[in-house]
């Protein structure tokens, strides 16, 4: 064996569960990457340094300087690059031992069954529920073991979804969630070391599957929440009306979901809110911060109304009255307005800038 090569694997020669052996199986491995993003970003990495044999990449888009404070596959001269071109370089840099095979482009039902048939393992590193949703069918079609992650603020999920051996992602989420229902990390934030924590597990997780060791997590769900630093594991049946690996299978072949993350919603400013009222105008205005929130501080004749109480509530609205929605910088207000309007709410508006907006317009 080269030295350097022997050199580069060295601590993973020293393993009694790796050894020469392993790191040959991880050499000889095809594993794809689904998303060259947050999670991406790590869980590429760790698996070039280990010495994964070819690693594909899916993604289509560009850096974008808002990644930067998450995607450490990316320096600040990358910005406006194609995000495969700058990955590709920076993962030859970190092992040239590594093929790594680009596919520029949109996951979808035309091109998925092709991409995934060429690699052993897939690792779902994607942001939105269509592709999540896709890349499960085609891995309990195509028969390969999928990697799961997700990350939203300052929690995130681990999953191994093998329908050989146990439950798939529908097994557990068997349809998207409503429109407005969960933000994107684009409109709630992510903490950026959160995917690193993530990812890192994503890659571990290929790992052991790839060198067959430890116990992956393989119909078990694993949470972790980086406030109160605290993980759970949940455990995840295989459900046998699954419409996709259960007893009677009714999706047979690939197909494109549309999912709406969020309805769209008008908006208005505070300076609008005020001209409004000058006029005698009363729209219903919502308040949907915590109880401490509004405590701190409140826009008059509103109605407070938790975000996390919506939905409950939503019986004791009218659709046909003019709805305005706040919060504290118009963050959680589009969310909820986007929750009223996928319920047939057709006046409803989001306050830009949300009461911070309101407190300045006061002032100004």
């Amino acid at each position: 064996m080269d030295s350097q090569i022997t050199t580069r694997y060295a601590r993973h020669h020293l393993l009694p569960e790796v050894g020469p052996e392993g790191q040959a199986r991880l050499g000889a491995a095809r594993v794809l990457c689904v998303g060259a993003g947050g999670l991406g970003s790590p869980l590429s990495m760790y698996l070039a340094a280990a010495g994964v044999g070819t690693l594909g990449l899916v993604d289509g888009d560009v850096v974008e300087l808002t990644n930067l404070q998450r995607q450490l596959l990316y320096g600040t001269r990358d910005v406006g690059r194609r995000k495969l071109t700058a990955a590709a370089e920076r993962l030859a840099d970190l092992n040239p031992d590594v093929a790594i095979v680009p596919h520029e482009t949109r996951l979808t039902a035309a091109n998925a069954g092709e991409i995934l048939a060429a690699y052993d393992i897939v690792v779902d590193g994607t942001d939105n529920f269509a592709t999540r949703y896709l890349v499960n069918d085609a891995c309990v079609l195509l028969g390969k073991p999928n990697v799961y992650g997700s990350v939203l603020r300052f929690a995130g999920q681990v999953a191994v979804f093998d329908a050989a051996r146990g439950p798939c992602y529908r097994c557990l989420f068997p349809a998207p969630p409503p429109p407005g229902r969960v933000p994107s990390c684009a409109e709630a934030g992510v903490l950026g070391v959160l995917p690193g924590v993530i990812g890192a597990l994503q890659a571990t997780e290929a790992i052991k599957l790839i060198l067959g060791i430890g116990e992956p997590l393989v119909g078990r769900l694993l949470t972790y929440d980086a406030l109160p630093m605290r993980w759970h594991t949940l455990r995840v049946a295989k459900d046998p009306a699954c419409p996709v690996c259960g007893e009677c299978p009714t999706i047979r072949e690939l197909t494109d979901l549309v999912v709406t993350c969020g309805v769209p919603v008008g908006s208005l400013t505070a300076a609008e809110l005020r001209a409004k009222r000058a006029r005698g105008e009363r729209p219903l205005v919502i308040d949907v911060r915590r109880a401490d929130e509004r405590a701190a501080a409140a826009i008059p004749d509103t109605l407070h109304l938790p975000l996390d109480a919506l939905e409950q509530r939503l019986g004791d609205l009218s659709p046909d009255v003019e709805t305005i929605v706040h919060c504290h910088s118009g963050v959680r207000s589009r969310q909820a307005a986007a929750i009223l309007a996928a319920h047939g709410f057709a006046r409803v508006l989001n306050l830009e800038g949300g009461i911070l907006a309101w407190q300045a317009s006061e002032r100004a």
